[in-house]
């Protein structure tokens, strides 16, 4: 029979595990609770002084710094946190959470499970690449395009709570993101390491495809040469910017054709992931294109850039990647920030709309605002009426401005708290009162209609008729909708497209 064993953690909690290493890394051996509500992790080699205080603080000031603020409930589920220390045999260790069961496979892999990964963590690895996906992974496991926007909307909001409070990761990877595509959800792991810039240095450079190329460029120098670049808040957001780039597109934004060393395979990789890093989808130099007659039948149709360029994700997330992967890729400064990223996926939920094709494997995709719209996965065009909610937001009582913000409308389409008042920001601050829907969008007798559920402002401006609540509005083109009034409360325009 396996034994217990009983310890206290630094702060005098008692602790139990069950002597038997359930998991074990490069760093740490794992042991579960008795119940298996939580983790005990032992290191493997003793840490030093400054190690053991920086373990200190992530357990205690920096963790009580994010989850006990407003809002601080709801990062429990986008990270899985340290909560005390303790040492056991000579062995420093800590005490972290269990993932919640939805980050374990299912179902398994293809073909009775020949990998092996049932009741394993949803490494990101499995849902980021498009060959792994396609031979491995069960269908039932893969979710759709939408599930993989609110993944990565949760990564953009798990980095810029980490960079609020003067942190970083130091080691952003789809190896410490464990996702779960069929709901959506993804959870940051391995934030013993976090970077303190100034205080506490990183342990590691970070994991292959996702280290930043200053800091592969440097890589051979000391680490106390002053040309020396170290993991610190700009590579986290390279390494976010390719995170996002491989959920959504399932290939790699640097690995393309391009070889800059025949005769050395390891001076090729860390030139063209270091010096000579090029977008393989480089708007002006096409040298870097990934070769399709080199793909394996299981990349396509993911790594054909023609065919599913980076663009069909929509006018903000493309902005972002010309930023992150061309001006920003080697001058670490111009990198999109963990909160613009999230904005831009906000936005771009906003304008994602479902396929008609009920055998389209991505079932999502966003508007294009052409006149003759269709599915970029499947092909499947749009047919009917499909009303654009262009959103204006008042500065001052009566004159309203654009806000490069849109809504697409269908049926069941949700109107929240966010869209009618642009003083409120659909992140972890909202009560629960806002994150309840106000109104939703339904199409019958062929016209659409927007049921007011809970908007006390309710006007079509065109005609000065206020709708009560409980109260129905018909959309037409051209027509301008009141949804708040007062300071932030916003203006629609709506836009007829006719398919």
């Amino acid at each position: 029979m396996t034994r217990v064993v009983t310890c206290n953690t630094f702060d005098g909690q008692g602790v139990e595990f069950v002597d038997e290493i359930i998991g074990s890394g490069a760093m740490k051996d794992v042991y579960f609770a008795p119940d298996r509500s939580y983790v005990v992790a032992f290191y493997k080699t003793p840490q030093d002084v400054q190690a053991r205080e920086r373990l200190e603080m992530i357990a205690g000031k920096y963790r009580e710094s994010i989850f006990n603020q407003v809002g601080g409930d709801y990062w429990r589920n986008l990270y899985c946190w340290p909560t005390a220390l303790l040492e056991h045999e000579g062995r420093l260790g800590l005490v972290a959470p269990t993932y919640p069961s939805h980050f374990f496979f299912e179902y398994g892999s293809k073909n009775d499970d020949m990998l092996s990964i049932k009741g394993k963590e949803k490494e990101g690895k499995w849902f980021a690449a498009a060959g792994l996906r396609n031979r491995f992974v069960d269908p039932r496991e893969l979710g759709n395009w939408l599930n993989h926007l609110k993944i990565c909307l949760t990564l953009a909001r798990a980095v810029r709570r980490m960079h609020m409070a003067g942190l970083a990761h130091s080691d952003l990877s789809y190896k410490n993101v464990l996702v779960d595509p069929s709901q959506g959800l993804a959870c940051v792991i391995d934030v013993d390491g976090l970077v303190v810039p100034g205080k506490y240095p990183p342990d590691v450079v970070g994991t292959p495809d996702f280290i930043a190329p200053e800091v592969v460029r440097t890589s051979h120098l000391p680490k106390d040469d002053p040309e020396r670049r170290l993991p610190r808040r700009e590579t986290d957001l390279h390494a976010l910017a390719v995170l996002i780039y491989m959920y959504l597109l399932y290939r790699h934004p640097l690995r393309g054709g391009k070889v800059h060393d025949l005769d050395d395979e390891q001076r090729d990789e860390t030139l063209s992931m270091g010096e000579r890093a090029l977008f393989v989808e480089h708007p002006s130099d096409d040298s870097n294109r990934i070769k399709v007659a080199n793909s394996k039948p299981s990349e396509l149709p993911w790594i054909d850039t023609e065919r599913l360029p980076f663009t069909l994700t929509g006018p903000y997330l493309s902005k972002l990647f010309l930023q992150a992967f061309v001006a920003g890729l080697h001058d670490p400064a111009q990198r999109p920030s963990a909160n613009d990223w999230e904005t831009a996926l906000v936005k771009t939920a906003d304008l994602v709309q479902p396929c008609l094709n009920p055998d389209c494997e991505q079932k999502w995709y966003v508007f294009d605002n052409s006149t003759r719209p269709c599915c970029p996965f499947c092909g499947t065009p749009f047919q009917g009426k499909l009303p654009v909610l262009n959103l204006y937001s008042s500065r001052k009582e009566g004159q309203y401005r654009p806000d490069n913000h849109r809504l697409m409308v269908w049926t069941g389409q949700s109107l929240f708290a966010w869209h009618a008042n642009t003083l409120i920001a659909p992140n972890e601050k909202l009560t629960e009162a806002q994150k309840r829907r106000v109104g939703y969008f339904v199409f019958h007798r062929n016209a659409w209609w927007l049921v007011n559920e809970n908007l006390p402002d309710l006007m079509d401006v065109s005609t000065k008729t206020s709708i009560p609540i409980g109260g129905q509005l018909e959309l037409k083109d051209g027509q301008q909708i009141l949804l708040a009034r007062g300071d932030g409360g916003r203006l629609v325009l709506v836009q007829m497209v006719d398919a």
